[in-house]
């Protein structure tokens, strides 16, 4: 069972078809951790011209699903913020690591950890698995932006 739905993630980022990356909500400790997923499609619109013959799904866009997973657990349980106006900006990606492709057919399950928060700058460690082998993991830093 989905703790958010897409319905309810839609409130806690401001992406939009294609680029929003992250399916359902798992589980999520507030500020702390959060597991999500994906359901990889082979209709994704970046499969034609990433590979034609082998679609791979580009690691930068596993790293991105990452950071949106990450914005998600900054913003879930807040009730001292408006989470429909707050925009999420990457300020760093450190050991970032592929160890295998994802493709269509994938279920990507992103695990996200708060590592570090000083004021509006947070530190987390991600890492992205398909049937329990990590595919890619990073560090990621952002900050936030009230509109």
């Amino acid at each position: 069972m989905a703790l958010l739905d897409i319905h309810q993630i839609r409130n806690y980022l401001p992406h939009r078809y294609p680029f929003l990356l992250v399916d359902r909500v798992l589980e999520a400790e507030p500020g702390e951790k959060i597991v999500a997923l994906k359901n990889v499609t082979y209709n994704e619109p970046f499969f034609p011209g990433h590979f034609p013959n082998r679609p791979v799904m580009p690691g930068v866009l596993i790293v991105e699903a990452l950071a949106q997973t990450a914005a998600i657990m900054a913003s879930y349980g807040r009730t001292d913020i408006d989470t429909e106006n707050r925009v999420y900006y990457f300020t760093g990606i450190d050991k970032a690591r592929f160890k295998r492709p994802v493709e269509p057919g994938d279920q990507l399950i992103f695990e996200v950890e708060l590592v570090r928060r000083i004021k509006n700058m947070w530190k987390c460690k991600g890492v992205a698995r398909v049937d329990g082998a990590v595919a890619a993991s990073s560090e990621l830093m952002f900050t936030f932006k009230d509109l």
